[in-house]
């Protein structure tokens, strides 16, 4: 293992970058898709090249041979499978993504929802935001969550989110985001729902209090056997995530959240995505939003 030291010089790094071969592109491919589910053709080998340089430099390793040998490793395992998955996980959202989606909450779902609510003892509504990435999706649903229930006292609402990238669930937590990121939300919420930042903090709003109580932030990996979630939820928003998976773990994760759905609870995907392996006991109400049938 040789050490990069002090050589911090842009050029002296251009000619010691190392290169991927095919056979470690190989390697990092098969083991990528094992852990996480997701799927790296050949055509991908520059990018993953690229992503994976920063975490070379910060280990100071001169190989990507040597990295993987360190993933692989059981130190590498507690260590540096967290970070390797964060690199190479694509992590795209905004607030009000997909917004029609918000539209079928208020006029579909959650009237579904009260109007059960009130003639059962379950007066909580349980929202999984299943790759949440930096946290726009799940407060997004907290504000229109927040609104609709207001106008019914005694119902309730809480939200998990999860996503496998450790650093963007930092980042959710925090719960801070510029000018530029929350402009997709309108001037009414952003009042009610937003602080906005004063002196150096200008530019940035941060979500009030309020709303950040009711999201539990949780690290999760699709490809785990058991996702270790104890109780159904109502309704699954998982959107442009499983477009990175192969076919077969599609399927696989599209049973997995049927089963942690409650009757007649709702999935929302992507607009591109669609139910593969379980099309036939999930009924569609509106584009990409779906009613599980049992």
């Amino acid at each position: 293992m040789t050490l990069f030291g002090n050589q911090g010089i842009a050029g002296d790094r251009a000619v010691h970058s190392p290169v991927l071969s095919d056979r470690d592109f190989n390697r990092f491919s098969a083991f990528i898709y094992e852990t996480c589910g997701i799927k790296l053709p050949p055509i991908k080998k520059t990018m993953l090249s690229a992503r994976l340089q920063k975490r070379l430099r910060q280990l100071h390793l001169d190989s990507f041979s040597a990295y993987l040998d360190y993933v692989l490793s059981p130190d590498g395992q507690a260590q540096e499978l967290c970070h390797m998955i964060d690199v190479v996980s694509t992590n795209k959202t905004d607030f009000f993504r997909e917004a029609k989606h918000f539209d079928v909450m208020n006029t579909i779902t959650l009237p579904d929802y009260v109007q059960r609510m009130t003639h059962q003892s379950h007066k909580i509504l349980r929202v999984w935001s299943a790759g949440c990435s930096s946290g726009e999706e799940p407060y997004t649903l907290a504000m229109v969550l927040e609104e609709f229930f207001s106008k019914y006292p005694g119902l309730d609402y809480s939200i998990l989110a999860t996503d496998i990238c450790t650093e963007v669930l930092a980042k959710a937590e925090e719960a801070v985001y510029t000018d530029e990121v929350v402009a997709p939300v309108s001037l009414m919420l952003r009042n009610k729902y937003l602080m906005r930042g004063k002196g150096s903090h200008k530019g940035f709003h941060r979500v009030v209090p309020e709303l950040r109580r009711k999201v539990k932030f949780k690290r999760l990996n699709f490809m785990d056997r058991d996702f270790g979630i104890e109780q159904k939820m109502d309704l699954i928003f998982c959107r442009n995530v499983i477009i990175y998976f192969d076919r077969k773990t599609q399927c696989a994760l599209f049973e997995k959240f049927y089963r942690q759905l409650s009757p007649k609870g709702y999935l929302f995907t992507g607009h591109s995505e669609t139910l593969e392996g379980i099309g036939d006991r999930m009924e569609r109400v509106a584009a990409a939003v779906y009613r599980c049938c049992k």
